[in-house]
This record gives C-alpha cells, sequence and structure tokens, in this order.
C-alpha cells in the first residue's frame, strides 16, 4: 500500500513519506565507514603485493580496482542515501524510510512498541550522532533511525519512552 502526501487521520496510521531528514554529518559518518570498509582490504592486498613477488600483479590489482570502486561509492552514495532515508514519529507512529535502490517503508505503531535504545558507536560519538532503535512485536524486527543528532535522539527516546508509556497495548 503507498500512499503520497496523505497526513494521518487521528487514531489511523496510514503508509506515507516521513518529514524529518537525518543529521547532514550523517553523510561525513557514512563516507568514513565506506573509507574504512574500502581501506582495510586495500591495505592488506598491498602489503601482501609489495611482499609476495610472485603474486604482486594479482594482489595489486585487485587492490586498485577495489580502492576505485570503494572510493567511488564513497563519493556518491552517502549523498544519496542522505537524500532517501526519512523518519518520523507522531503520537500514533514511528515513520521510517530507508534504501536507495530497494526502499522500505516501515511504520511501527505506539502500541506496538517493545522497547526504545539509543546507541553511540566510536564512530557515531566521534561525529556526534546516534542511532535510535524501536524493537516492536513485528517479526520484521527492530526499526532503527541512524544518522540523528546525539541530543536530538536522547530526547526522541524520552518522548517515545512516554507516549508507549501512556498508549493501550494492541490486542491484535
Amino acid at each position: 500500500m503507498t500512499t503520497t502526501g496523505e497526513d494521518e487521520v487521528q487514531g489511523d496510521v496510514r503508509l506515507r513519506p516521513p518529514r524529518n531528514e537525518l543529521d547532514g554529518r550523517a553523510v561525513g559518518w557514512w563516507r568514513t565507514q565506506l573509507l574504512i570498509t574500502t581501506a582495510v582490504p586495500v591495505v592488506i592486498l598491498g602489503v601482501l603485493g609489495a611482499l609476495i613477488a610472485p603474486a604482486r600483479f594479482w594482489l595489486l590489482l585487485p587492490a586498485a580496482v577495489l580502492a576505485a570502486v570503494g572510493l567511488a561509492c564513497t563519493a556518491f552514495l552517502p549523498r544519496w542515501w542522505y537524500r532517501v532515508h526519512r523518519w518520523e514519529v507522531t503520537d500514533d507512529a514511528v515513520y521510517v524510510r530507508t534504501g536507495a535502490l530497494w526502499q522500505e517503508w516501515r511504520i511501527a505503531p505506539m502500541s506496538r512498541i517493545q522497547t526504545v535504545d539509543t546507541v553511540r558507536g566510536p564512530l557515531e560519538q566521534a561525529f556526534r550522532l546516534a542511532t535510535v532503535t524501536v524493537t516492536t512485536a513485528s517479526s520484521r524486527g527492530a526499526i532503527r533511525i541512524e544518522g540523528l543528532d546525539h541530543e536530538l535522539a536522547a530526547e526522541l527516546a524520552e518522548r517515545l519512552t512516554l507516549i508507549t508509556g501512556d498508549t493501550p497495548g494492541d490486542a491484535t
């Protein structure tokens, strides 16, 4: 079911585009993750290529290809992800849209939320970002809102906790 721009009706949760963007620092955070993910195998292949003369070509060629692909991905993907990822919290539900080629839109009604967690890994801390994880009774797993300012994430987790505490459980 897809709707375009429809606002939710009081007490009715509908699939619609979430309104909020992630923090702009998420682009740098994603770029750093991609650079690290690329650099580790490139460095390993480069060192091995320098040390093992008979296999030098077969080690340095994939290192160069991997470096080129990794740098291209680092340059373009984070901006694309930033344009696509959206989130919103209302009194009725949590809305999240993620994905670049295969977009996933998820809604978690407040009555289905079981726990709310805030996580800050080392890179997220360096960029002053955090991830809010909303665990529901869904078989699809938790909803993650990544790339939030760490103070906003703390406020959001507190707000979700208050709203879900005041929301009666869903009997279904």
